[in-house]
Formats: C-alpha cells, structure tokens, sequence
C-alpha cells in the first residue's frame, strides 16, 4: 500500500513511491496509483526522481519532478508556481486526479497540496484542516509561504492577507508547535 493520502477527491498527498525497492515494487505502486484514479504525480523531491520509470512503465501517467530541498528555508514563487500551474493543467481535465508528494509525505507534498487547494478556491484554514485529517503526519512546514505566495499572485488586500497568515499560524499553533517550520516568509502546465 502507497504511503498516500486523499485530501479531496482529486488532490492526493503523501510519501515516495517505493523507488527504494526493485522494479517490481515500483510497478506495484504505479499500478496502485491507476486503481486509485491518479493520473498526475508532483514530485516535489530534491534527493530523487522517478520520472524516467514512470515515464516508461506508465507513459499515460504524466510526472512532474519539482524539486526542493527540505531544509527549513523560504521556497522560491517559482516552486509554489510550476506546482501549482502543473496541478491546474491537469485538474482542468475531466478524470484526473493529481498526487503532490515528497519523501516523507510531511512537508514539501503536503506544501503544495496546501498551495493547489488554494488556488482551487479553499479558505486557508480549511485547507490546513483537511490535509491533516487526511494525513495527521502531515506538518505542512511550507504553508505560509504558501500563503504569501497565494496572496501576492491574486492581489489579496493587505488586511484580508494580514488575517489569513494570522489564522494559519494560530491553526499552527492550536495544532503542535513542530507543526510548522517557520512563522516568517523565508504558471503553466508542465506536464507535457
């Protein structure tokens, strides 16, 4: 079984696919990501990149590899923007679904499962709210720049940006203290 969770009924987040193992693990978990209806992956890893076995074992699956380190620092507009542009693109598409995923599933996927349901319309809270109840490993470090990043691209008006941060650091707060790596701020389709 995938270290996955389903956060809506098209955003998935989670860990690594089991590229740790031999081929055939791998095809078992690509296989399971079709059953499950997931038709996109973001792999927002630095250390590693599936892409070419994806590629050759699944060629209908499209795979982006967005990679950053996880390391506590600020993740650049154009990492939050190829994600999130790429995720777009697909979730336009009827019958898609799309997987953001890190190592771990704790900070860099779910990141950026924050930063798709934001463009997809969801409050900041709720979506904080449900990547956790879909994932309560899920630490979701990278919310507020995230957030930041949201706000400038859609010209949010200082005093309502001013409180959502507020409200996503008290959800950090109310929700454990480790639960997020920082309180200050630190496109198109790419799969094609």
């Amino acid at each position: 079984m995938q270290d996955i969770s389903r956060v809506t009924d098209r955003v998935w987040t989670g860990g690594d696919l089991p590229s740790h193992l031999d081929e055939s693990h791998m095809a078992a978990a690509v296989d399971e990501l079709r059953i499950l209806g997931i038709t996109h992956i973001i792999d927002n890893r630095i250390e590693w990149s599936d892409e070419d076995f994806v590629r050759s074992y699944a060629p209908e699956m499209r795979y982006v590899w967005n990679p950053q380190d996880d390391a506590g620092q600020a993740m650049p507009d154009s990492w939050f923007e190829r994600g999130v542009g790429s995720a777009l693109g697909a979730l336009a598409q009827e019958g898609t679904a799309v997987l953001a995923h890190c190592h771990m599933g704790i900070n860099r996927g779910p990141s950026m499962a924050f930063a798709i349901l934001l463009a997809l319309g969801h409050s900041p809270v709720r979506a904080l709210a449900a990547i956790r109840h879909a994932r309560p490993i899920a630490s979701i470090g990278y919310s507020l720049d995230a957030l930041d990043w949201w706000q400038r691209t859609e010209g949010v008006p200082v005093d309502v940006a001013r409180r959502q941060r507020a409200a996503v650091a008290a959800w950090h707060q109310r929700n454990g203290a480790g639960s997020i790596l920082r309180l200050t701020r630190g496109g198109g389709s790419d799969w094609d």
